[in-house]
């Protein structure tokens, strides 16, 4: 492109003039010559008269984008003037126009292509990354919802990596707003995508220690991921519950994880339906969701107890060792008695109360059976054992005495 007034000129007119084809090849060439450049770069590539070609710019996206209508190409070349070092006035112009609306409206639209949303994201971050106030106009234009909307209905692993970090600009150096992102990132834990559970939950791991104290709804929407057959959903919900100990939530979440360990029968046939209703899930290789969530709470009562004895303590007294005993005979889920086998046996070797209970409830016989392979003794487990596993009595009220 020339950099002469009368080249300028032409340009603009062959814009004015031209078709889709004809813009779209402009944008093309526009974008190859363009990209990095500063803004007193572009203002003199366009000899002072760049403000004239943003414009343009922006009139065709407000036009054309619910049509689709080369939406990526238009959104690059705002984007080269927007994000452009030293670009601030291109910036400013964007905002008086209703840019922010018209790129967070395109998240929006159900006809949208992922290469356009995540391109519209990209845009989006380099106005917030302009500074606090540019954030708070994207969050006063509704832009929470729209990015988390957009993480949890998109199917672009890219895309939804681009709406995560742009909810973590907008919590970053946003107080305004910070509690707001947090209650989004707290929602997208129940979206039905686990690449956006997954990234939910690990944002919030980072927001959390910013936001200080814990909301208490997020106890439940954490303990659900313990459902998930993903491992990597399964992983970032165990650690942020391990995160979430340090806060108000604490008490909520152990009760919650305890109560986990004996699932009602109204939850199993709920699970069992669940299971039928997702054509997404083979038949018959699929484990009850509520199943896979009662081995990930053996497991994670058993991490959580090792790691604190103030904790051990508390899940002893809210009937842990009853709930793990009664997990142990769930002969329909191997993983359930593995796991629970191994965090009973923590419990037992720790405490002399829980041992003797334990050893009470179960018989010398089938004490010494546990003992002897607490994580494998399922495999050889009678129907009997079963039944005096799932109606054991076990009730501690509190232990004070920790083995040595």
């Amino acid at each position: 492109m020339k950099n002469d007034q009368q080249a300028v000129t032409r340009l603009l007119q062959t814009w004015d003039r031209g078709s889709k084809s004809t813009r779209a090849k402009i944008l093309q060439e526009f974008i190859q010559e363009n990209t990095n450049k500063t803004g007193p770069e572009l203002e003199l590539e366009f000899a002072h008269a760049a403000s004239l070609f943003l414009t343009r710019l922006t009139a065709w996206l407000r036009l054309t984008y619910m049509m689709g209508t080369h939406v990526q190409l238009q959104l690059k070349a705002i984007t080269i003037f927007v994000g452009s070092s030293s670009g601030h006035k291109f910036l400013a112009e964007f905002l008086e126009v209703g840019g922010v609306l018209t790129v967070l409206e395109i998240l929006g639209l159900k006809q949208a292509k992922e290469e356009d949303k995540a391109q519209a994201l990209k845009l989006l971050m380099h106005v917030v990354s302009a500074g606090r106030r540019y954030k708070e106009l994207v969050c006063e234009s509704f832009g929470i919802r729209a990015v988390a909307e957009c993480l949890a209905k998109s199917n672009s692993e890219e895309t939804q990596d681009l709406a995560r970090n742009l909810l973590h600009q907008l919590s970053n150096g946003n107080p305004k707003y910070e509690v707001q992102v947090y209650k989004a990132l707290i929602a997208l834990l129940k979206a039905a995508s686990p690449k956006a559970q997954q990234m939910a939950a690990q944002t919030l791991r980072i927001i959390q220690p910013v936001i200080g104290a814990a909301n208490p709804t997020i106890v439940d929407p954490v303990l659900i991921l313990l459902k998930s057959l993903h491992l990597e959903v399964q992983y970032e919900a165990c650690e942020l519950i391990k995160d979430l100990m340090k806060y108000s939530v604490r008490n909520a979440l152990l009760k919650g994880l305890v109560s986990l360990l004996k699932p009602t029968k109204d939850e199993i046939q709920e699970s069992a339906d669940s299971i039928i209703a997702d054509p997404d899930v083979p038949q018959l290789q699929a484990p009850l969701p509520v199943y896979v969530q009662q081995a990930a709470a053996a497991k994670m009562i058993g991490i959580l107890a090792k790691e604190s004895p103030e904790i051990s303590e508390s899940l002893v007294q809210l009937r842990a060792v009853h709930g793990l005993l009664f997990a142990m005979g769930n002969t329909l889920y191997a993983d359930s008695q593995r796991q629970a086998g191994i965090t009973l046996e923590f419990f037992v070797r720790s405490y002399h109360l829980v041992n003797d209970r334990v050893k009470e409830a179960l018989g010398d016989k089938f004490y010494e059976e546990f003992m002897l392979q607490p994580d494998n003794m399922f495999v050889n487990m009678t129907s009997i054992q079963a039944d005096v596993l799932v109606s054991n009595k076990v009730n501690i009220p509190g232990v004070m005495d920790v083995q040595e």
